[in-house]
């Protein structure tokens, strides 16, 4: 089993967000966008990469957050986004689809009345733009695994809004990578993922017409996606203190600390006996730790 430690991408910039960031900030500043908008939970970590990416372009940041209970603190990915500089407002999580395109209609707007119009980046980063980081990122892994002479793996991913599974999925088969992609799902199930990285795909397709057309088969499994998203079972504090003593990998109880546990059930179980290798991507997650505290110190002690 290898890690791909997709977590060391920076100190503050760690994470999976930074690859698709690297591609949506430069379509940013090619068309003259000055504001960067985009959504997500009160510990979001792509709400937290792109205020910092933001803050280190000179452009500007707004965020729309999802409120996720009351005892929400100035913590954690939340206090790096007022550091960077972002604003933000706060929506409740009742009715989370319908105030968020209704809030996204209102900014845009509001920016293109003020003649500098704003980029609307969806959750997670994760659309046609936002997926070719994942896709640089497949060829980055067909490096990895010519140098450790790895010819049949599997590699294993959290999956929160699609994007990073869809950027593999896609990329494997662009680069002809002697490879199956996984996904562990953090919510909903595996229907609605197999469904989304199709449907981010196609519209990639539709966008840049030299793109060749791919019959993607994404596979995701959802047995550790817990009772919803950013709820983590106690399994899951237990297998970060566990790894975290084991090997000092530092997993989170949102998305990693998920993924690797349905891992580790589908490996005593048998599901990956014909693969000779399991890649597992680190997509980071670091600070979301810190609005666990309580439940974590358990797990410690």
């Amino acid at each position: 089993m290898w890690i791909k430690r997709d977590d060391l991408t920076g100190s503050v910039l760690t994470g999976n967000k930074v690859r698709k960031l690297e591609f949506i900030a430069a379509h940013a500043i090619n068309h003259g966008f000055r504001t960067l908008v985009t959504c997500g939970g009160m510990q979001s970590n792509h709400c937290r990469a792109t205020a910092l990416v933001a803050a280190q372009l000179g452009l500007r940041c707004h965020l729309v957050l999802r409120s996720d209970g009351p005892d929400q603190l100035n913590t954690g990915n939340f206090l790096l986004d007022q550091i960077a500089g972002a604003t933000h407002e706060v929506l409740p999580a009742k009715g989370w689809a319908k105030a968020l395109e209704s809030a996204y209609g209102r900014l845009e707007q509001t920016y293109r009345d003020s003649g500098e119009p704003a980029l609307m980046i969806p959750t997670g980063g994760s659309d046609s733009l936002g997926l070719w980081g994942y896709i640089a990122a497949a060829e980055e892994l067909g490096g990895d695994i010519a140098a450790h002479n790895i010819d049949k793996a599997a590699i294993v991913l959290a999956t929160g809004s699609a994007g990073t599974q869809t950027g593999l999925t896609a990329g494997v088969a662009l680069w002809a990578l002697p490879l199956s992609v996984v996904g562990y799902a953090v919510c909903d199930d595996a229907q609605w993922f197999n469904a989304k990285v199709a449907a981010d795909w196609a519209a990639a397709e539709r966008r840049w017409s030299q793109l060749p057309t791919l019959t993607l088969a994404p596979v995701t499994r959802d047995h550790s996606a817990g009772p919803a998203y950013g709820v983590a079972t106690p399994e899951v504090y237990q297998l970060i203190v566990e790894l975290a003593r084991l090997e000092g990998v530092v997993l989170d109880p949102v998305y990693t600390g998920k993924a690797f546990c349905g891992l580790l059930k589908d490996v005593r179980e048998g599901y990956f006996d014909q693969v000779d290798d399991i890649i597992f991507v680190h997509t980071g997650g670091i600070f979301g730790l810190f609005a666990h505290e309580h439940s974590l110190i358990q797990a410690a002690n």
